[in-house]
């Protein structure tokens, strides 16, 4: 039987590339449920080509318009938060791959494994923001939750069949985004065009800007630690520039395993649906004559105090994840709408993490609290820097 598949966000970079996927293996899967927040043209175009159980747009304000377009097609139509909450729980569901961006994608994707779907983890924010009450309660229900970020995915499939023998330490590999030999007096001079120019990955504009900073890799650090259960000194952040080792995983012997290929999203999404198979495809291959050299340095965290930022909040636990988060998405968009410069938002996220009351065992009420306080305070700050 085909795997029924969800996507939350399929208008964007993940979502859409999901689909690529499923389009090169029809007789595997097939599009369930489509949701996006505000790109109504793509939207009601996949649900004409995929025909989809249904579809959700977020924004309530477009209901309408995706309604008229989609009113002579057998496809459901909702909108609003609160159908994104119940379209994840559809008894037809056997899949979620949640591609939405930021803070958005958590509650969702809570509601999803409370149903007891399977998840395919695009939207780092959810553990990020909510490890601990996920990951519980994806033990709870027997939901597997499946890496797509390049790196986890990387460091998930160096495990698989490892599950005896102890890991010494994972390594993250990292870009180092567009910056990475700038000093910090170049950085006080960098432009919004400059910022989500990356070099190797082709994401959305918030996610570059989290790469951009490094903070991304911090987020990925605090996801690495709730999917594969390790402290941070067992979690190391290297620049590899190519982007081709993915990510490693060093054993009690002193074993490294490596996952390599090209910078293609493609590959671990593919991964994710496929699971425990891999699946042949025709994507352009990987051949080390093409990079005879390959680099690793130390990332600078002086200069990138996010990454800096993000173990800390690691190490602080509680809520203190959830206001790094938060900050970092007030101050992206000020800085995308030229509010603030490059270097502020460091400046105003560790403001704000000394600024917002601290909860050693937060709820999920308390986390939902915690964000509209880090995004008051945030906001406050940043007007106080314009």
């Amino acid at each position: 039987m085909k795997k029924r598949i969800a996507i939350l966000g399929s208008t964007g970079s993940i979502g859409t590339q999901s689909l690529d996927v499923i389009d090169q293996n029809p007789d595997m899967f097939e599009v369930e449920v489509l949701t996006a927040n505000n790109n109504v043209e793509l939207l009601v175009d996949q649900a004409k080509k995929y025909q989809p159980n249904a579809v959700v747009i977020a924004n309530k304000d477009n209901y309408k318009t995706v309604a008229d377009a989609l009113q002579n097609e057998p496809v459901k139509v909702f909108a609003g938060a609160e159908a994104l909450n119940q379209v994840v729980q559809m008894d037809s569901i056997d899949l979620v791959i949640t591609g939405m961006v930021g803070y958005s994608g958590l509650i969702p994707t809570w509601h999803a494994v409370k149903a007891g779907k399977n998840i395919a983890l695009a939207n780092k924010e959810t553990l990020v923001v909510a490890g601990e009450i996920i990951t519980k309660l994806a033990i709870e229900k027997q939901v597997d939750i499946l890496p797509v970020d390049s790196e986890h995915s990387a460091i998930f499939q160096c495990l698989t069949g490892e599950i005896a023998n102890p890991v010494e330490k994972i390594y993250l590999t990292c870009s180092g985004g567009p910056f990475r030999e700038k000093s910090k007096e170049d950085l006080g001079k960098v432009t919004v065009a400059d910022a989500l120019a990356h070099p190797n990955w082709d994401m959305g504009a918030k996610i570059t800007i989290d790469s951009a900073t490094l903070i991304n890799k911090g987020f990925e650090a605090i996801e690495a630690h709730w999917l594969f259960g390790l402290p941070s000194s067992k979690i190391e952040v290297i620049v590899h520039p190519q982007s081709i080792v993915h990510s490693m995983v060093q054993f009690e012997d002193g074993s490294i395993k490596a996952q390599l290929g090209l910078p293609d999203m493609r590959l671990p999404i593919q991964y994710a649906l496929g699971f425990p198979y891999r699946i042949k495809n025709d994507f352009p291959r990987f051949s080390f004559l093409d990079y005879p050299t390959l680099q690793f340095e130390q990332p600078n965290t002086k200069i990138f105090r996010n990454l800096a930022l993000a173990f800390e909040a690691l190490d602080a636990g509680g809520n203190v994840p959830c206001v790094l988060n938060a900050a970092n998405e007030v101050v992206v968009q000020a800085f995308l709408e030229g509010k603030i410069t490059f270097l502020q938002m460091p400046e105003i996220i560790e403001e704000t993490m000394e600024k917002v009351s601290f909860i050693e065992k937060p709820s999920m009420e308390d986390l939902i609290q915690t964000n509209a306080e880090t995004r008051r305070v945030a906001q406050l700050l940043t007007e106080n820097k314009i």
